[in-house]
């Protein structure tokens, strides 16, 4: 799990690749899940936190392109 202050360091297209890497992962423990053979179902929650920090991240750049 990445902090707020590493993610903000990164660029978009880093921030992308980030957030992809997550969405997948949050997939497969779902596959898991339905499977009943998911070892830590707190990774699915840091996952979800994840993938919405990356995207205020990236929102927050948009936004900051946009006013310049």
């Amino acid at each position: 799990m990445s902090k707020a202050s590493e993610l903000r360091e990164m660029n978009e297209e880093q921030l992308e690749f980030s957030l992809k890497q997550a969405q997948k992962d949050l997939f497969d423990l779902r596959f898991k899940a339905a499977t009943e053979k998911l070892d830590a179902p707190s990774r699915m929650k840091e996952l979800r936190r994840e993938i919405a920090r990356v995207k205020t991240l990236l929102r927050e750049k948009e936004i900051a392109a946009a006013s310049e």
